[in-house]
């Protein structure tokens, strides 16, 4: 039996797609809009924050060799 006749089977099953399309198109548009609208300070502090600091440091991590 293939996996779409167990689908079939449950009541209102059809509602699901439409929700999770629902809820992806809202996170993207929210996520948009705030990536829009941030402040362009705070996005640049954003960018640099992998390379501040001292470069020499291992950043608590142990060097074996």
């Amino acid at each position: 039996m293939k996996f779409i006749h167990y689908l079939e089977t449950i009541t209102g099953v059809g509602i699901y797609p439409l929700t999770s399309l629902l809820i992806f198109f809202l996170f993207f548009s929210a996520l948009s809009i705030w990536a829009f609208r941030a402040d362009k300070t705070y996005i640049d502090a954003m960018k640099q924050i992998p390379f501040n600091g001292n470069e020499n440091e291992n950043n608590g991590h142990n060097k074996t060799a």
